[in-house]
């Protein structure tokens, strides 16, 4: 399962990054790697962007970015 698929309020684990180069760094700078757990908070009327509490902050993250973060519940 992806990122882009967990409803608000459920919490998850980053099993894996997809993505390539600056993508995958983008999002690594962000905070966001393997075995951190992921707060999803809101999810914007239309579906994005994505709300998210990490490492205890508050990111916004656009659906595309979401769906190349492969999580466990």
């Amino acid at each position: 399962m992806t990122l882009k698929e967990v409803k608000p309020g459920g919490s998850v684990t980053v099993t894996r990054l997809t993505g390539e180069g600056a993508l995958k760094r983008r999002i690594m700078d962000m905070g966001i790697t393997k075995g951190v757990t992921i707060l999803v908070r809101k999810v914007a009327p239309l579906g994005d962007p994505i709300e998210v509490n990490v490492r205890g902050y508050e990111l916004s993250l656009r659906k595309s970015e979401a769906e190349n973060i492969v999580v466990e519940a």
